[in-house]
């Protein structure tokens, strides 16, 4: 099934992996959330596999920030690149490609702007790889927040990621990360060597996925659970309460103020999924916040983005 296509499954359909963290030798980036103290130890484990281009994964987004915000200090992430690439290696036209992502932003609420493929079409994801990798680098929270910024460019702006410039501006949106070295790690054998770990690890643990996340808890005797497409929030804190034998205690939210900050440009429905609202819901509290200088509108093809100014 392709990523850019709907992952209808049901709860069933999520499965075991035998594989371990001691087996995989993962290159991926820990998710410090700063709404949970940092902890010595976290009993979970999240690895979660994702395409570059897969607007499901994109879509995945919202379901991350929510469950980080509730359920972080059960677990840390690492993010891996997926080894089909499937977005560009499937024979669909780009006619096909763009009309594929419209359908996808329509159903997700997570705009991804079609018309890339039809006026600037990529023709492979192995640059944006090697740059996510070459950001991670410098740390893994900057790699987390590069992979944001690329994603929007992709999705919202239809800027070819094939394009190191494109790339590089990129690279100098995020805080913190030294573009001199970015552009010589553009080119570096360590990160070609972090995405080969990270397609090595995809191929090793059978994703077929994308995206697909694996949840594995600290006693290394015991098998990952798979979950394998795009679920609704419910799928998720299910499969950490399997993985924990217990239900987990759910943090208080933080202040949507607070969260605007942290996260700096979100979009209504991550805002909606986040707090349980509707998008009208969510369009009353922002006007607020844009009253008071706290936000500014982002307008897109689907839905609205929500810039930090404050």
């Amino acid at each position: 099934m392709s990523c850019n296509e709907s992952n209808s499954r049901n709860k069933d359909d999520i499965e075991l992996c035998e594989c371990s963290d001691d087996d995989t030798g993962l290159c991926g980036c820990d998710d410090q959330d700063s709404n949970h103290p940092k902890e010595n130890k976290k009993p979970l484990e999240i690895y979660t596999f994702v395409d570059p281009l897969c607007p499901e994964c994109w879509a995945l987004e919202p379901i991350l920030k929510k469950l980080k915000m509730y359920y972080g200090n059960y677990f840390k992430i690492r993010y891996l690149i997926g080894g089909k690439l499937q977005c560009c290696k499937e024979k669909k036209s780009n006619k096909d490609l763009a009309q594929s992502w419209e359908k996808t932003a329509s159903r997700t609420g997570m705009s991804c702007d079609g018309d890339l493929w039809l006026e600037n079409p990529i023709s492979t994801p192995f640059a944006a790889s090697i740059s996510i990798k070459a950001a991670e680098l410098q740390g893994k929270l900057i790699g987390i927040k590069y992979l944001r910024k690329l994603r929007e460019v992709l999705f919202l702006n239809k800027q070819n990621i094939e394009d190191e410039n494109v790339l590089i501006e990129c690279a100098q949106n995020i805080e913190g990360l030294d573009i001199e070295e970015f552009k010589e790690d553009l080119q570096s054998e360590g990160a070609v060597k972090a995405l080969q770990c990270d397609l090595k690890t995809t191929k090793e643990m059978s994703v077929e996925y994308f995206p697909t996340i694996v949840v594995f808890n600290d006693n290394f005797e015991d098998e990952g659970l798979m979950v394998p497409g795009l679920y609704d929030f419910d799928v998720y804190v299910n499969v950490l309460e399997q993985m924990l034998n217990e239900q987990p205690k759910k943090s208080s939210p933080m202040f949507l103020e607070d969260f605007l900050k942290e996260y700096s440009f979100v979009a209504s429905k991550e805002i909606a999924v986040v707090y349980d609202l509707t998008i009208e819901e969510v369009e009353k509290e922002m006007k607020k916040l844009v009253l008071r200088q706290i936000v500014e509108r982002v307008p897109v093809k689907y839905g609205t983005f929500w810039r930090y100014i404050g």
